[in-house]
């Protein structure tokens, strides 16, 4: 389990695409990569970004874990996370990788 952040109920997350210069720079490799942003409502953002360097640290990927529209499930790296604290309690902010023809891109 700590190889991944699990989203456990509610809706599928909302994938934002960016262009941010800082962002597109973790996605350099052979392929072409997009990436997004998700916010996630929790309980206990800072753990959660603790286990993401954790795994960063080692080497190691770590995934969001979801259900998107039709029910199934579904992975993709996490490439950074952030956690906030607002009024309504804590967002964690995670950008992730995914391969351009995933989310309709050409």
């Amino acid at each position: 389990m700590e190889d991944k952040i699990t989203i456990i109920e509610g809706p599928p997350p909302v994938f934002e695409k960016i262009d941010d210069g800082w962002a597109l720079g973790l996605t350099e490799s052979s392929a072409y990569y997009g990436m997004a942003l998700t916010r996630l409502r929790t309980f206990n953002g800072p753990a959660l970004v603790e286990r993401c360097h954790r795994r960063w640290n080692r080497q190691e990927p770590i995934f969001l874990h979801y259900r998107n529209e039709m029910g199934l499930e579904q992975q993709v790296p996490i490439l950074a996370a952030r956690a906030s604290e607002v009024d309504e309690g804590q967002v964690l902010f995670l950008w992730i990788r995914y391969p351009m023809d995933s989310h309709g891109d050409e």
